[in-house]
């Protein structure tokens, strides 16, 4: 079976309202009828798991779905029984340690590649792809690996933003993927900007939103370099090009 999966840069785009851009999305993939979805708030660093759960319920309650939050009590029970899974941003470390801590990794990974719809926005976009090393959060707690679902034979880098700053000495966005690349040569990274999301569904990946996302690569003996993906692109080249 294909895979049906949405990976949002971010939860909100400009001054939008939390999720409001991801509302329309949403019900593309997930269609209207009334879903249990397994929503995942193990990003969030404060562990306030059933508050942030009401806020995406709240954010989403014009659409048909059962949304439960998946706690620390019960974990596996929700998310194996879930005809949808949905994993909120926050801090990607914390997110991928709590998934190894409950042994949820391989769970979800297993019913995603069996077709069971799978959203996520930043911290849980970042994790569709192969490891977390391109994130731009800081590691405040340690997971056993750095490995993600691997979803996308690619890195991702949600929220991407290189906008120098006139006075400001340390890295850009730019130097610190350029750094990974150089010591990850055969790696690809697609930067998506807040606004921009990847959607894979009927085994085709299109770059979805109002904007431009970019790719990172560095070509053997070669420097990095940079090329635009343009809003609305087939990138479904890539699964099989990483």
């Amino acid at each position: 079976m294909k895979k049906r999966l949405l990976a949002l840069s971010s939860s909100r785009v400009g001054s939008s309202a939390y999720l409001e851009t991801a509302r329309s999305p949403i019900h593309h993939l997930l269609g209207p009828s009334p879903l249990r979805v397994a929503f995942i708030p193990f990003a969030n660093a404060d562990n306030d798991d059933e508050a942030y759960g009401a806020m995406v319920r709240q954010a989403l309650a014009d659409l048909p779905y059962i949304i439960e939050t998946v706690t620390a009590d019960r974990p596996e029970q929700v998310i194996a029984t879930a005809d949808a899974i949905m994993v909120g941003g926050g801090n990607t470390f914390k997110l991928l340690h709590d998934l190894y801590h409950y042994g949820l990794l391989e769970l979800i990974k297993e019913k995603v590649n069996g077709g069971t719809p799978y959203i996520g926005w930043s911290a849980g976009a970042n994790l569709t792809g192969l490891t977390i090393c391109t994130s731009n959060d800081m590691a405040i707690i340690y997971p056993p690996s750095f490995d993600a679902f691997g979803f996308f034979p690619f890195q991702l880098n949600p929220h991407y933003y290189n906008q120098p700053v006139e006075g400001f000495n340390g890295e850009t966005r730019d130097q610190r993927l350029a750094e990974f690349l150089l010591l990850h040569p055969a790696a690809t990274i697609v930067a998506l900007p807040e606004g921009s999301a990847l959607l894979w569904e009927k085994g085709q990946v299109v770059l979805t939103g109002h904007v431009d996302a970019v790719l990172f690569r560095k070509p053997r003996g070669g420097k990095v370099e940079k090329q635009l993906l343009v809003a609305g692109s087939d990138l479904s080249y890539l699964l099989s090009n990483p």
